[in-house]
């Protein structure tokens, strides 16, 4: 009997440990089905995703020795872009605006032959937008004007768009550049202020140099490709887009300020940072 017993308490003592370890390795299993689960969707997510069909944003900024309304003047010559901006083939205004506050008028939509020959190059057309001294902004695409209505009331309304040529479809799913000045006047400190003894007689020392007006050059460019390749193939030449433009209306401000001869990119002057990136 005892034997029995014995092999009882075994047999008990077995099935009481053994339900528990069976339930243990239930749950273990739920889990790992569903931590591998999500895993693998993760995984689907990210492959799936399309790292080019998102807004890429590069930028630039210059401080040039010149007053705004020279450089806005450049600027604002769409027509000459193709005098001077790297790949661009051509350059047409097609419409113009009203007069604008200061009485002239403004590029409103603009045709641009952008390549690097004659067999391989795009023409697509850009809606443009004019603040006079401040911004100069174009679209293409499927997007909008970042400015408020009020200050481009001298513009007409963006057709809708099975009549607008802006939004025709290109390799570029969107195009956003914009072009921001903002002028301040600058006098040299006194040139007493080289010598870290006198700097405390900054107030009351001045620079017969006469002040001179600067213009801080903002250069923001947002685009997406509408198919990837070509923005695989772009990929490694598209952050030196905003550096080579920049740069382009700098030489071209100096060849119109001090001729031809000023505007070679191994005598410009550069008296702002550079900074660029790419999102």
């Amino acid at each position: 009997m005892k034997a029995i017993r014995a092999t009882s308490n075994i047999s008990s003592s077995l099935l009481q440990s053994s339900r528990p370890t069976a339930l243990t390795c239930r749950a273990a299993s739920v889990t790992d089905i569903t931590r591998i689960t999500r895993q693998r969707d993760s995984q689907r997510r990210r492959y799936a995703a399309n790292p080019f069909s998102q807004n890429q944003t590069l930028t630039a900024q210059r401080t040039l020795s010149y007053p705004a309304s020279t450089i806005y003047s450049i600027i604002s010559d769409v027509a000459s872009y193709s005098q001077f901006l790297p790949y661009c083939q051509g350059s047409v205004v097609t419409k113009y605006s009203e007069p604008a506050s200061d009485g002239k008028k403004y590029p409103e939509e603009a045709k641009l032959v952008i390549g690097f020959n004659d067999s391989i190059a795009e023409e697509f057309t850009s809606r443009v937008y004019c603040v006079p001294e401040r911004i100069v902004e174009a679209v293409s695409g499927n997007t909008s004007s970042t400015i408020p209505a009020a200050d481009v009331s001298h513009h007409s309304a963006r057709p809708p768009a099975d009549q607008d040529p802006s939004r025709k479809e290109t390799v570029m799913a969107s195009l956003l550049t914009r072009w921001t000045l903002k002028p301040y006047p600058y006098k040299a400190p006194p040139t007493s202020a080289i010598h870290p003894g006198n700097t405390h007689m900054n107030h009351k020392e001045t620079n017969p140099v006469p002040s001179q007006e600067k213009t801080e050059v903002n250069l923001a460019i947002e685009f997406s490709f509408s198919n990837p390749l070509y923005a695989a193939v772009s990929s490694a030449a598209a952050p030196k887009v905003a550096e080579k433009m920049i740069q382009a209306f700098e030489n071209r401000v100096r060849a119109v300020m001090e001729g031809p001869a000023h505007a070679q990119p191994g005598r410009a002057r550069m008296e702002g940072i550079l900074g660029k990136k790419a999102s």
